[in-house]
């Protein structure tokens, strides 16, 4: 796959769990030619956890992409009007981010990103990383299923004995599902195994 004179707008919520598993596809699209420009919501931003403190991951993703990484709704909000990207990405995207989409909230700066990419029918594809898929949330993941200009990245079940409503995307075929969303089809087969651990 060559990304060369491609824009993608990759932003990344809360699920700090899965960030290690993200920032390789970030730098896998850099090395695939494309200019990949980070978008963080205040979760990512503010919260050191257990998986790394905040600014590591922000300096992280600045040093992969070379470009400053875009932290309010204020910065976001132009990727509209002037029709910056290519394509969005959010990857991972959690629960909370999910039910805001579905519902029109536009809170943050990765929902802006994505609300200013859908005001021009330009594609937003998910990547899904939520404990509650097939919960209460599995209505909201249902809404954007059927959005026009929304994908998603193929997603799972990543632990049925010990999280049955929790579904995860399979973070490696990000690629992929950009290039098929830029091209106005979703990637299939759309629901894969994705086992973590079946043992916790």
């Amino acid at each position: 796959m060559n990304f060369a004179g491609r824009t993608i707008g990759f932003g990344l919520t809360g699920s700090h769990c899965t960030h290690d598993e993200v920032l390789p596809q970030m730098q896998r699209l850099v090395d695939m030619g494309a200019r990949v420009i980070p978008v963080v919501s205040h979760t990512v931003k503010t919260v050191d956890s257990r998986f790394g403190e905040a600014e590591k991951w922000l300096t992280s993703m600045e040093s992969i992409t070379g470009e400053k990484v875009i932290d309010s709704v204020a910065e976001a909000e132009p990727i509209g009007p002037k029709e910056m990207l290519d394509c969005m990405l959010i990857a991972p995207c959690t629960g909370n981010s999910l039910a805001r989409l579905a519902n029109a909230l536009t809170d943050g700066p990765v929902l802006m990103a994505a609300k200013a990419q859908m005001r021009n029918h330009r594609p937003v594809v998910i990547a899904i990383s939520t404990n509650d898929a097939l919960g209460f949330n599995a209505a909201n993941l249902a809404k954007l299923l059927v959005a026009r200009d929304v994908y998603f990245v193929p997603f799972g079940q990543d632990n049925p004995a010990g999280k049955p409503k929790s579904m995860v995307a399979r973070m490696e075929s990000i690629p992929e599902t950009l290039v098929a969303a830029m091209d106005g089809y979703q990637l299939q087969p759309l629901i894969v195994e994705k086992y973590r651990d079946l043992t916790s």
